[in-house]
This record gives structure tokens, sequence and C-alpha cells, in this order.
């Protein structure tokens, strides 16, 4: 799987979402919405980049893009800011784990690393199950054991996907921007 190369754009990006679901509306008015597909494959995200770097990390990322076309593939990428490492404490009842991290920001559906730094958790990589506010949230561990501590969360804001088109102009001599469009793919 081929990552994209580590340049960060500029701060004029955009961040789309278009969570998948149908809504079906009746006579009266009443509307009842459902989630379409897997859960953690409802809410894709689209990035809308803009590089402005030298011409040399332009071409590198031209010959990334242009490479991704032929063969078709996706790429693993993080968007700036997106990930994140937090400390907090945990309760594990058997292989419930609850984790308290002020401000977490974890959505349902994250797969998170969890590294248990006291109290005897096993240190797994685990996938959201519950978000019950923005202080606590947790998963359904592999192991059962009941025990509590500290831990460290780490979100690591990769996921897979494709640009289907994007630009390059040379403003001058040296320099190049690069606009381009990522969308979020969910597969193997």
């Amino acid at each position: 799987m081929a990552t994209f190369p580590n340049i960060t754009p500029t701060y004029n990006q955009r961040k789309s979402s278009a969570p998948k679901k149908r809504i079906i509306t009746f006579a009266d008015g009443y509307e009842q919405r459902i989630n379409f597909g897997l859960p953690a494959h409802q809410n894709p995200k689209i990035y809308s980049l803009t590089y402005d770097v030298s011409e040399t990390e332009g071409d590198v990322i031209e010959a990334f893009l242009d490479s991704r076309a032929h063969d078709q593939a996706s790429f693993d990428f993080t968007p700036p800011g997106e990930g994140f490492t937090k400390t907090g404490t945990y309760v594990q009842t058997a292989n419930a784990v609850g984790i308290s991290i002020t401000n977490h920001g974890i959505a349902l559906g994250d797969t998170i690393t969890v590294d248990f730094t006291s109290g005897g958790g096993t240190d797994q990589v685990a996938v959201v199950s519950f978000v019950t506010n923005d202080n606590l949230f947790g998963f359904n561990s592999s192991v059962s054991v009941n025990t509590s501590g500290n831990v460290t969360v780490t979100l690591s804001g990769q996921s897979k996907y494709v640009c289907e088109s994007w630009s390059k102009t040379i403003p001058y001599v040296n320099r190049a921007t690069i606009q381009a469009t990522f969308r979020e793919v969910f597969e193997p």
C-alpha cells in the first residue's frame, strides 16, 4: 500500500462529510432516518487540499498521484490535525473497557491504539463501540479482566484515500501549487 508523501498542505484546506443514510418521509411529515452500510463506513470524509510547495515537492506529489491514477490503487493518508495521542484513566469490567479522557474527540467506530500504562490491562488496537459523552468512550476487549488505571490512547487519523483529479500550477520559478481532492474509501 502506497503512503502519500510527507508534505504538509497549506491552511486553506476544506473537510467535507456526507453521511450515508436513507430517509423515509411519511405523508404526515414524520421522518425516519436509517444508516446505510457498515457503521464504520457511513461517514466518508472528503478533503480539498492546496499545496504551495517548491517545484521539486510539487513534482513528487504529481508523480505519486500519477502513479495512483495508473495503478488505480488507494493510498494511506493522514489529514493534517486528525491524529493525536491523549492520556486518561480506564475501568475494565470483564470485556467492557470504559476510558475517561477530557474532550477526547473520538467517534464511534474509530480505530484506536490503547496502551494501558498501569493497572494490568492488555495493550491492543480496538474499535470504539460506545461514546457516552465528550469525556467517556469505550470498547469491548478481547481479554476479560477486572482492573483500572491509567491509559494512553492514540488515534492515528490515517485512512485510505483516492484522488480522482488534481491540478498543478507554477506561479513563478521554483514554486508550484497543487490543488487536489482526496476522497476516503473503505477497503481491506
